[in-house]
């Protein structure tokens, strides 16, 4: 049933892409959420199906989750202290922080700080902001980070679909280095399936060149 759930919103979203592109003009307002709201329902339900399966393992490896009751404090603090240590980041729109549906914190960043053009290697610049992201997820060790890497629509899907999934395994493996432990990270790629914006224009391509960092609490059992 989750599956089917995902498969759907993705499927959402590609359509209102698809159309936008078709016809060469910008997205409406309405037609943006939709997009991002199909995209976002679908990596999150993701996480959930994935989470459900693995949870054991989770709940070992970082020594018991939070108490259902106290999630929504230990994500607003952790939210806090993103926001705080990525002033800067966020001020220059290198970073966006949101928080979603069941405590899940987004943070995005878009490849035209983090990524050359067409690379898979974060750039040296970023290594800061990477620090920075690695310090706070460290400190707030009671979550999972599935990582996800998006493209535009230049080029093949194929093609696209092999350096989102580059870029994502790539953040993985920064924090992985940082000492996050591995039970805590997954990382995947949507190459173009998951526009948040308009392909039609340089902006909107712009805009959908990112890596998107979900960052779930991890529940203790009833």
């Amino acid at each position: 049933m989750k599956l089917s759930r995902t498969l759907l919103l993705l499927a959402t979203a590609t359509a209102f892409g698809l159309t936008a592109c078709a016809t060469g003009r910008p997205l409406t307002d309405a037609e943006r959420g939709a997009i991002i709201g199909a995209a976002s329902g679908a990596v999150l339900g993701g996480i959930a199906s994935k989470n459900d399966r693995k949870k054991g393992v989770l709940l070992g490896a970082v020594g018991g989750g939070i108490a259902g009751a106290a999630v929504g404090h230990y994500m607003d603090k952790q939210k806090q202290d993103l926001e705080k240590v990525l002033t800067q980041e966020r001020s220059t729109g290198a970073i966006q922080i949101e928080k979603m549906q069941g405590d899940v914190l987004r943070v995005t960043m878009t490849d035209q700080t983090a990524f050359e053009f067409d690379s898979a290697e974060i750039k040296p610049g970023f290594y800061s902001t990477m620090d920075k992201i690695s310090e706070v997820v460290n400190r707030y060790g009671k979550t999972h980070l599935t990582i996800v890497g998006h493209t535009d629509n230049v080029g093949t899907a194929q093609y696209n679909q092999k350096l989102s999934e580059r870029r994502a395994q790539s953040v993985q493996q920064y924090f992985g280095n940082r000492g996050v432990i591995p039970e805590r990270l997954a990382a995947e790629g949507r190459g173009l399936a998951a526009p948040r914006a308009s392909n039609a224009t340089p902006e909107g391509r712009r805009l959908n060149r990112r890596v998107e960092i979900y960052i779930e609490p991890i529940v203790a059992e009833a």
